[in-house]
């Protein structure tokens, strides 16, 4: 299963999974103004991976099956201070 890989120029670590090359066909229209014009990364094939770096392999694979495209998002920041306060037993009240 090859897929194109594209990365976003105005959200960091952001990277849309698409079925061809320059074929955003299938990717909703509000999707691609957020995600704004796409920079081409690579063309990899899924059915060689044993996994991705961030994303989850097979829930790619389903959802180009499904969709036609991933978008994978960076993950969540963690919030330094709620975790000190945690650490240190401080209230977050």
């Amino acid at each position: 299963m090859l897929t194109a890989v594209y990365k976003s120029k105005k959200k960091a670590d952001t990277f849309l999974f698409v079925e061809k090359r320059d074929d955003f066909s299938k990717v909703p229209e509000p999707l691609m103004a957020m995600f704004g014009k796409p920079q081409y990364v690579m063309l990899i094939n899924l059915a060689k991976r044993v996994q991705l770096g961030v994303a989850d392999l097979d829930q790619v694979k389903q959802a180009l099956t499904d969709n036609g495209f991933y978008l994978q998002l960076p993950p969540p920041q963690t919030n330094l201070l709620a975790e000190h306060r945690k650490q240190n037993g401080v209230d977050s009240d």
